[in-house]
């Protein structure tokens, strides 16, 4: 949570009238004077923030050190009216530094932030010594300088206006920069909004550290060019801080459960490799889902032909019963077919008795009468 007296060094010249930033490069610096302030204040309410220019006839200082944003936004207002000339970036350093010198609370660290939209090479005594030279004159003073170059503020790479081509304002913020407190950024055209690059870089990246939880902190930066961002799930956590809370969490419980998944799974995994090293000769095959459900139709099959078989098997015995007893019922009619013969050989007999006896007495009778 940075204590700092901020002054914003905006750029009216000439050159801020281009449309290559959306809708114009002041209009885009513009914005980026608003999220510099929000996030300033925000960060720590004692935070104080100015705005001055470095164009026009003469740079000049719009707003002192204030908490208000509508000052600052009536300012960058006045400062549209006088769009025009070229910039004076040593002179409007200079004069920032006079006014971080007259800070109420001198217990506020000291802090200059530049844009520079236009060629250095444009501004009096801004050669490569002179600016080495005020950067040593601020660093003596403890005053940080963050430069922001965009348009035609950005010098290429062997075309600078410092000596073998050199950048002259990466060679003043090297100069001027102590503990890492000082930063410089490039935003080339059509990358990012100028104020997204911004609040995504190192420039804020100390206030934006006060805005995030520590447990949400670590998820990445800004580099020296604003290409794009690195957060830890895609989600600045100081635009929302509620998101990427929220992502973290889901995050670790997943963690989470997955140690717990983990000594199941091992264990799981040991006992498998057991059984298959004792028996190797005979592994168990995986059975597939359908071979499973075909076995159960077939079982059920098994216990139908079973049921059956079962109920033939009664049937069966009831038949033999039947049958055991229609032969008894033979038997008993065979009897009784027996005993009613005898009764007839016995009553032929006798009339055959009665026969013989009655024709014996008719031969005696015979014998008599002769």
């Amino acid at each position: 949570m940075p204590l700092e007296a901020t002054v914003m060094v905006i750029d009216n010249s000439e050159y801020m009238r281009n449309g290559d930033y959306q809708p114009t490069r002041f209009d885009a610096q513009s914005d980026a004077v608003n999220v510099i302030f929000q996030t300033k204040t925000d960060s720590n309410p004692e935070n104080t923030v100015g705005i001055m220019t470095s164009g026009g006839k003469c740079p000049e200082v719009l707003v002192t050190h204030t908490k208000d944003l509508g000052q600052i936004l009536q300012g960058v207002h006045a400062a549209s009216k006088k769009i025009g000339g070229s910039v004076d970036i040593p002179t409007a350093i200079n004069i920032a530094q006079l006014a971080l010198k007259h800070r109420e609370n001198k217990n506020q660290r000291q802090r200059i932030l530049v844009f520079v939209g236009s060629p250095i090479s444009e501004a009096p005594n801004a050669d490569e010594q002179s600016m080495i030279k005020l950067a040593r004159k601020l660093k003596k003073n403890n005053v940080a300088v963050d430069v922001v170059a965009f348009g035609d503020g950005i010098e290429e790479e062997g075309l600078g206006a410092g000596e073998d081509g050199r950048s002259v304002l990466k060679t003043f913020v090297e100069n001027v920069n102590s503990g890492d407190n000082s930063h410089y950024l490039e935003v080339p055209e059509g990358s990012l909004l100028l104020s997204d690059a911004i609040i995504t870089s190192p420039v804020l990246a100390a206030d934006r550290g006060a805005l995030i939880p520590e447990e949400l902190q670590g998820g990445g930066g800004g580099g020296e060019t604003a290409g794009g961002s690195a957060f830890e799930f895609g989600v600045d956590p100081s635009i929302d801080p509620e998101l990427a809370m929220a992502l973290r969490l889901s995050m670790q419980e997943a963690e989470a459960r997955d140690r717990l998944n983990a000594p199941a799974e091992s264990s799981s995994s040991a006992a498998a490799e057991a059984s298959s090293s004792s028996a190797p000769s005979a592994p168990t095959p995986a059975v597939p889902v359908a071979d499973t459900a075909m076995e159960a139709d077939d079982d059920e099959e098994e216990e139908l032909r079973r049921a059956l078989a079962m109920s033939k098997a009664d049937a069966d015995v009831d038949m033999e019963d039947e049958d055991e007893d229609e032969d008894e019922d033979l038997d008993d009619d065979e009897d009784g077919e027996g005993e009613d013969d005898e009764d007839e050989d016995e009553d032929e007999a006798i009339q055959r008795a009665i026969q013989m006896s009655m024709e014996g007495a008719e031969k005696d009778e015979e014998k008599d009468k002769k």
